[in-house]
């Protein structure tokens, strides 16, 4: 992990001027990127995070916008958290070094934009179906899907905190 270059914050803000791939560019590379809803951050997440982030210099996190965690049927009421808070709790963390968000289905324009060296998702993921891998692939890069150490989802927590499982 390395710290975010000077004069420029953590959380990508497109109304400061400066468009993300401009943005991002100004982090130390390689570059590693993930995504995710991260509603409820959990010990999977941090897990996750702190192996992607030992693959580069920069940890670049996008967040899936509220109206995108909502296409992907998560559930009712989610997110629970909305997308500020959830980007600032990452944002937060030593291991992220930058955050931003996504309104798409995908990140895949995201990952066009930044061009990051690592692709990484969660072991639920083939390699093969990582949305972006044929993209990093070909400009050299390379996709990882990281095996689960621990067993936690953001809906089991839910199903918990609510008596249902």
């Amino acid at each position: 992990m390395s710290p975010a270059a000077p004069g420029i914050g953590k959380i990508y803000d497109p109304a400061a001027g400066l468009g993300l791939a401009d943005w991002a560019a100004r982090f130390p590379r390689p570059l590693v990127f993930t995504n995710g809803c991260f509603d409820l951050l959990h010990r999977g997440h941090i897990d996750c995070l702190e192996r992607a982030a030992a693959l580069g210099e920069t940890l670049l996190v996008g967040v899936n916008s509220d109206r995108s965690v909502q296409l992907l049927d998560k559930g009712p009421g989610r997110p629970v958290n909305a997308l500020n808070d959830r980007m600032a709790v990452l944002a937060a963390l030593a291991v992220v070094d930058a955050v931003v968000s996504f309104d798409q289905d995908t990140p895949l324009q995201l990952i066009r934009q930044v061009r990051p060296e690592h692709l990484v998702k969660g072991g639920d993921w083939a390699p093969g179906r990582i949305v972006g891998g044929a993209e990093v692939r070909g400009w050299g890069g390379r996709v990882h899907a990281l095996p689960f150490r621990f067993q936690r989802s953001t809906s089991a927590l839910l199903e918990r905190i609510l008596g249902r499982a």
